[in-house]
């Protein structure tokens, strides 16, 4: 299921930019901008998706529910996609591009379709990752070894699905039909949802006991802390309370164990376990925000990693011309060489060294990807620069839609770099906040590390408006022009380099100073 999940979603949003720009008639910019808040609106849903599974309708009704909405929106995008085709005779065709002016209706009709995929999204993809996670026992030592392999082979699958994707739908969208393009995803929607449903009853599923929602305990944690600020217990209720057993981080939240009246009586302020479970979730934040800055580096390769490879000559053989949102399978074809080399390979030989199960620490993996994720933006912008100078070698600045003599290749290492960036820092970012989480929050913890790469890509889509703005005042050519041979990506590229290199430093302070779980071996 959350191959097919993939497979549906990057369909989409690897060459949307292309088709906004085209039958939409939106500006690199304006397009830009609106695949990244698309993109991350879908990422930050799972949060609200999260907690209404973890709360109220457990992970299964909310995959099944989740799932209905998420085919409902691939379908309402086909029919979008036929109103206009239909209205062919409002677009422009120039050297293999397609410009056209949609109507008002149109233009509503088929964001609304998108963002009622997002919304699909939004509870489908922190429940399929959680409920995976929980078909393993804990109890069970083997199954306990199998569940450390789980996020690696996970993602795995995952990245089979997006190459798949990458590899077929964007050649349908360039060269077919944007019909089949959004139909196709459905279809595999559907089928995913029934192979889903085959398999009910061989499932797992945690039994809710009744009690209070997880919010409600730890938000009573945090307003009972905030309410005793000032409260210090009198010397006899402390005589009467056996030592503190919980860990000395967050101290202030220990006010929650006492009453406003400075009590210490027990039942009637919060627990103990009330308290640590509110500490486990204060601990991750600062990682959490420390990782964003990987989040906006992961919406350039939808967006203007594209854009940049309908500049070049993408032309295999004499007639034959690769779409340029494929060139993002050379990501996802890293990742599945580079998992099972880390996971058979290297995870032993690190084992053997640190003595630790998984080899090295969830948050030494995810800083070992940030600083790849900081090398990769610095490959990008030179090879951008390379590209620039060809423009103006070859006297092609005012020509944007001639192709530049120069090789699409040149962009695959910044792809494969990125796809052992993720092989680090993705991975390691679900387990590390799936893990950390307390029990009851689980699909909570899978939406945070999604919400990453959510916020990640409204902030690009803010970056990309302000700088635009600034860059292009006076009649300039700013860093995002419609013209690509008189735009800077570079700069921008640089930009991201220097913001991850920042977020890597603050990341490490941070990370040297985390407490993990007691749970976490």
């Amino acid at each position: 299921m959350a191959v097919v999940d993939r497979f549906a979603f990057k369909g989409i949003e690897t060459n949307l930019i292309n088709y906004l720009t085209g039958w939409l008639g939106e500006s690199t910019a304006a397009a830009a901008a609106n695949v990244n808040t698309w993109s991350g609106t879908a990422t930050l849903l799972p949060l609200l998706g999260a907690a209404i599974a973890d709360s109220y309708l457990g992970q299964y009704r909310t995959i099944v529910i989740a799932s209905l909405t998420y085919i409902l929106g691939l379908g309402l995008l086909t029919v979008s996609a036929v109103f206009t085709s239909g209205s062919s005779s409002n677009c422009k065709n120039s050297n293999k591009t397609t410009s056209c002016s949609p109507s008002q209706l149109q233009v509503v009709f088929f964001f609304f379709s998108l963002y009622v995929v997002a919304i699909g999204q939004g509870g489908l993809k922190p429940c399929l990752q959680a409920f995976g996670a929980e078909q393993f026992d804990q109890r069970d030592q083997e199954e306990c070894k199998a569940k450390s392999s789980f996020f690696n082979w996970w993602f795995f699958g995952l990245a089979g699905g997006v190459s798949v994707s990458y590899l077929i739908m964007s050649y349908i969208e360039d060269n077919v039909s944007w019909i089949l393009g959004f139909g196709i995803p459905c279809l595999f929607m559907v089928l995913g949802l029934l192979l889903f449903l085959f398999g009910t009853r061989t499932y797992r599923y945690s039994i809710k006991k009744n009690e209070r929602s997880p919010f409600v305990r730890i938000g009573r944690v945090f307003v009972a802390a905030a309410k005793n600020w000032k409260t210090t217990p009198p010397v006899e209720a402390t005589e009467n309370l056996p030592p503190y057993q919980g860990s000395n981080q967050f101290k202030f939240l220990n006010k929650a164990l006492l009453l406003p009246g400075g009590s210490g009586e027990k039942g009637k302020a919060c627990s103990l376990s009330d308290v640590e479970e509110a500490k486990a979730v204060l601990r991750l934040f600062p990682i959490w925000a420390t990782c964003l800055g990987y989040g906006i580096v992961l919406a350039q390769p939808p967006t203007l990693f594209t854009k940049q490879g309908t500049t070049l000559d993408r032309s295999i053989g004499s007639g034959f011309h690769i779409p340029a949102a494929s060139l993002q399978f050379f990501r996802s074809l890293t990742v599945l060489i580079f998992i099972p080399i880390y996971d058979r390979i290297f995870v032993p030989i690190a084992r053997s060294l640190t003595r630790k199960p998984s080899g090295i620490t969830m948050l030494q993996r995810i800083g070992t990807g940030i600083f790849l994720i900081a090398i990769t933006m610095v490959i990008a912008a030179l090879v951008e620069l390379k590209r620039l100078k060809t423009a103006e070698e070859y006297e092609l600045l005012d020509m944007p839609k001639t192709t530049l003599p120069m090789k699409v290749w040149w962009l695959i290492p910044q792809f494969i770099f990125l796809g052992i960036s993720d092989s680090f820092t993705n991975v390691g970012i679900q387990e590390f906040f799936c893990d950390q989480m307390p029990n009851e929050l689980r699909s909570v913890g899978v939406s945070l590390q999604l919400s990453i790469v959510g916020l990640g890509s409204l902030l690009s889509t803010s970056l990309i408006s302000v700088i635009g703005k600034i860059t292009s005042g006076d009649g300039r050519d700013g860093w995002f022009s419609d013209n690509l041979n008189r735009a800077h990506l570079d700069y921008f590229y640089w930009l991201l380099a220097g913001l991850t290199a920042i977020g890597l430093a603050v990341y490490l302070f941070f990370a040297k100073s985390y407490i993990y779980n007691r749970s976490t071996t």
